[in-house]
């Protein structure tokens, strides 16, 4: 199973994070770790996932949830345990 690291920028709304977990869930990623914080009238939101399925799948659904800014994907940490 792939591990991949991503951080997603929304605005600051009550509903956006359970839409991003329900979204993860739905499209097969199981999350490992989160981390949230809020800037001003932004969330950061960092989330490892894991998942057999590509890492894209997820982060283009995300950056069509209504209220996400950006969704930046880090490559595979099984990738760079490689290198390493």
């Amino acid at each position: 199973m792939n591990q991949y690291q991503l951080q997603v920028i929304a605005q600051f709304r009550p509903e956006v994070l359970e839409r991003v977990l329900r979204l993860t869930r739905h499209r097969g990623f199981r999350i490992e770790k989160m981390d949230m914080t809020s800037q001003d009238s932004e969330l950061v939101i960092n989330l490892l996932v894991s998942s057999d399925r590509a890492v894209m799948l997820l982060s283009r659904q995300l950056e069509k949830l209504l209220d996400v800014t950006s969704v930046q994907v880090q490559e595979s940490l099984q990738a760079l345990k490689k290198i390493a």
